[in-house]
């Protein structure tokens, strides 16, 4: 919690205050004891929904599923963790190990707390429907879910660092609007009525100034023509037309180097479309990248508990710390789904 008295659960606070957790993780403030904690309590919370899961055997292999159920996620994050730390790196994130282990570390505790927190529904099914088919696709199927909400705290913490420019700060910079000195009086819309000097060729060669009214000035060199009170030989700048979607008005004849009204300073040029605010800023290939992590950590978690099984232990067999390595995790729950 974000008051100056924490929770002593590191879950409750991320639950109740990720935002806090989100900030930290930024700033990079004491990360060393927040993951360790985090570590501490995932580990705790699934030995205890491995002990669940090895109590259809024996009691040995709850101790053993204990065991190996926090041992399957360590081992997958430590397999899995320098490809999203090299991803994020090649693609110009700023993100640190220490932030990307974090970051992680949340997805991990939450998911290890919701599967404990399921752990009392799957002892009542153990007891009341103690059927080996069954049991192992329920805490499959709670697994999966207690996972898919984790790895989505991830991608809300990465999103919250994208926010910070922490994964893709070059495409910060550049949107940001350039800053163009303008002089005020090339912006300064003409008032009407006000003299305007308009250059008259003289007898001597040198221009003489005739103040006409400025929106005679501007109108008659729109249609070509010389402003009232001038003589032929007056010379005013040629107008440049700008677009009618870029000044408001059709039609509207601004003089060179004018500046429309309300026109971005940092797209005078032709041919620049107009910038739109609220418009969905492009998302950075550190984010696009991260759900493809997302899927490569789901596989090597998936294939490391096969490798590592038994964890519910067939009870028509008897105890063994492992099996041969034969087939995969996919294809033993079609045959356990078509089994029932």
């Amino acid at each position: 919690m974000s008051g100056d008295r924490p929770s002593p659960l590191v879950i409750e606070r991320i639950l109740r205050d990720r935002q806090g957790i989100w900030q930290q993780i930024v700033a990079e403030g004491d990360l060393n004891a927040l993951t360790g904690r985090m570590l501490a309590s995932s580990a705790i919370a699934l030995a205890c929904y491995g002990a669940v899961l090895g109590a259809f055997h024996s009691p040995l292999m709850a101790l053993t599923s204990a065991l190996k159920l926090p041992l399957l996620f360590l081992v997958t994050l430590a397999i899995c963790l320098p490809t999203l730390y090299l991803f994020n790196l090649v693609f110009g994130a700023r993100l640190s190990v220490r932030q990307s282990l974090a970051l992680v570390m949340v997805a991990i505790t939450v998911t290890s707390m919701l599967a404990v927190a399921f752990a009392p529904i799957s002892l009542f099914f153990l007891i009341t429907a103690p059927d080996y088919g069954f049991f192992k696709l329920l805490n499959v199927a709670i697994l999966t879910l207690s996972a898919l909400v984790g790895l989505r705290f991830l991608t809300g913490g990465m999103q919250v660092l994208n926010d910070h420019g922490l994964l893709a700060p070059a495409t910060a910079a550049a949107n940001a609007p350039a800053q163009v000195s303008v002089p005020a009086a090339a912006n300064a819309p003409a008032q009407v009525g006000a003299p305007v000097a308009v250059p008259v060729g003289g007898t001597s060669g040198a221009a003489e100034p005739v103040a006409v009214p400025a929106g005679a000035a501007v109108a008659s060199a729109a249609n070509g023509a010389a402003p009232e009170g001038a003589s032929a030989t007056t010379t005013a700048p040629a107008p440049a037309a700008v677009p009618a979607q870029w000044s408001g008005q059709p039609g509207t004849a601004f003089p060179p180097g004018m500046v429309p009204p309300g026109y971005p300073a940092q797209q005078r040029h032709w041919g620049n479309p107009p910038v739109r605010r609220g418009e969905p800023t492009q998302r950075p290939a550190s984010m696009t990248l991260l759900y493809i992590w997302i899927l490569l950590f789901g596989f090597v978690g998936t294939q490391l508990a096969w490798t590592l099984r038994p964890f519910f232990g067939d009870p028509g067999q008897d105890f063994s710390l492992f099996r041969s390595i034969d087939g995969n995790f996919y294809a033993e729950i079609l045959r356990t789904i078509a089994n029932l």
